[in-house]
């Protein structure tokens, strides 16, 4: 596709950005373990939807982001939401012919493995004493998911991001 082509390349980084924010949101203590992972679910619907123009740099950007953001070792999330960037694209064709439930199921599993990955690298350092709770992320983005493709479609298509 020649680049002349594209448009909505504002309409993704400012995905991007609004995923961030929503991450940043202060929530309450009993609240925090619930917080759906806004930024990896936003770069799993563009890898599935735009995989020629969302790959593994916009993962590392994203991660970076996250990282200065969150306070984390940086480049943990980078690394993390680039291989999950790399994997939504391969497996992209297949995920985009699922019935809704089942990109959840997949997008349950992405992001497992992102939460697998993170504590790993935690443990690397000595810093994993985490609990079942840590857990929870996968799941509120696994029920929100057919809401965030929906809003995330309906943005693409109104905005003719292609």
């Amino acid at each position: 596709m020649n680049v002349s082509q594209h448009h909505g390349g504002g309409v993704i980084v400012m995905s991007f950005v609004f995923a961030l924010v929503a991450h940043m949101i202060i929530l309450p203590d009993w609240a925090q373990n619930l917080r759906p992972d806004w930024v990896t679910l936003v770069l799993i619907y563009w890898c599935i939807a735009l995989p020629d123009r969302v790959g593994v740099g916009a993962g590392w950007l994203a991660g970076l982001m996250l990282d200065v953001a969150g306070g984390a070792l940086l480049g943990q999330n980078a690394l993390i939401l680039a291989i999950v960037a790399y994997l939504a694209i391969r497996l992209h064709r297949r995920i985009r012919i699922f019935p809704i439930w089942q990109q959840s199921a997949s997008v349950l599993l992405l992001i497992l493995l992102h939460l697998m990955l993170a504590l790993w690298i935690k443990g690397t350092f000595s810093q994993s004493a985490e609990t079942w709770s840590y857990w929870l992320p996968a799941l509120t983005s696994m029920l929100l998911w057919p809401v965030i493709f929906t809003g995330m479609r309906w943005l693409r298509r109104t905005y003719r991001v292609r």
